[in-house]
């Protein structure tokens, strides 16, 4: 009996090649790895290998044509020695800091008209993102005619209408009109992203609570104080964080302006590291200029995220 019972299972058909490595792949150890994988190779690709090279050039002699040598962080403290490099880390805080504050303050008021019941809202709100969806580099020269000293609608509108006076002001060739352009521009590119994710965190509010504050007596402008604003601060510091960090990194809209003048009165660091790195062969202070706010701008994300957490919490 017991070798006839042996013969019944060696007789057994093993199970197709295709139903094993089914199952093989039904495993969680590893359809899940397998699923990490290409966006894990995407960012050490795309992300990781570019970034670790900057930090190596950033730390080198690296010029084109010429062998590398390690040199510390002589190109971060020797950037200090440049006026360029100055004026543009001037340029880059005064450039994110109003851009940025003008973007929030524009962008709750934009998303509390949106939130309104108004005709056409869609087409509206479809309207808001349009300088969102328009690549950089087209808008940016459609405004860099508009700013043109020839034909700078803008100056023939303010004559048109006494607020200047004639021929008006050479918006990219002087200095101070310069950065005001440029600002300009960011903010309009940028006051899509702030409306809409406002409006979402808006829209999000339960209506129970306006209704309990306005039959206590509350008004608008208290109830924009105490349940608008404090509900909203999670999605304005996760908007603020974001907004910061690409304002701080802007490069089209300058480029396409003004290419960082008049003399380098609009540089941000994107610029300068592209003029010092690629047009003058300087990879290693190039690099260095790009990476220099790195600590400063990781430092504001770890204590934005923070924040964030505590108020969810």
């Amino acid at each position: 009996m017991a070798s006839a019972h042996a013969g019944v299972i060696a007789a057994t058909p093993r199970p197709r090649f295709g139903l094993r490595v089914g199952e093989w792949l039904n495993r969680e150890g590893v359809l899940g790895p397998m699923f990490v994988a290409p966006a894990l190779l995407l960012l050490l690709v795309l992300v990781a290998y570019p970034f670790c090279m900057a930090v190596y050039f950033s730390l080198s002699d690296a010029f084109i044509g010429r062998p590398t040598e390690f040199t510390g962080i002589r190109n971060f403290v020797n950037l200090w020695e440049s006026d360029a490099f100055r004026q543009t880390f001037q340029n880059a805080f005064v450039f994110t800091g109003i851009s940025v504050g003008f973007k929030l303050v524009m962008g709750i008021a934009l998303a509390l008209l949106l939130s309104q019941q108004l005709w056409f809202k869609r087409w509206i709100r479809g309207a808001v993102l349009l300088p969102w969806v328009i690549p950089t580099a087209l808008s940016t020269l459609g405004w860099w005619w508009m700013f043109n000293s020839l034909y700078s609608v803008v100056n023939w509108t303010g004559i048109a209408l006494d607020f200047m006076d004639a021929p008006g002001p050479n918006w990219l060739g002087q200095k101070y009109h310069a950065m005001a352009a440029v600002i300009v521009v960011n903010i309009w590119r940028g006051l899509p992203f702030f409306a809409i994710t406002i409006l979402a965190g808006l829209l999000a509010i339960p209506k129970e609570l306006y209704e309990a504050a306005e039959a206590d007596g509350a008004g608008p402008v208290r109830r924009f104080w105490h349940i608008t604003l404090p509900l909203l601060k999670p999605v304005l510091g996760i908007v603020i964080l974001f907004s910061t960090i690409f304002t701080f990194s802007e490069f089209n809209i300058v480029y396409v302006l003004t290419h960082g003048g008049p003399i380098n009165s609009t540089h941000l660091f994107a610029t300068l590291s592209r003029q010092v790195g690629l047009e003058t062969g300087r990879i290693g202070e190039g690099a260095a200029i790009s990476l220099y706010l790195f600590p400063v701008l990781m430092f504001v994300v770890w204590a934005q995220l923070r924040s964030v957490r505590r108020e969810v919490l």
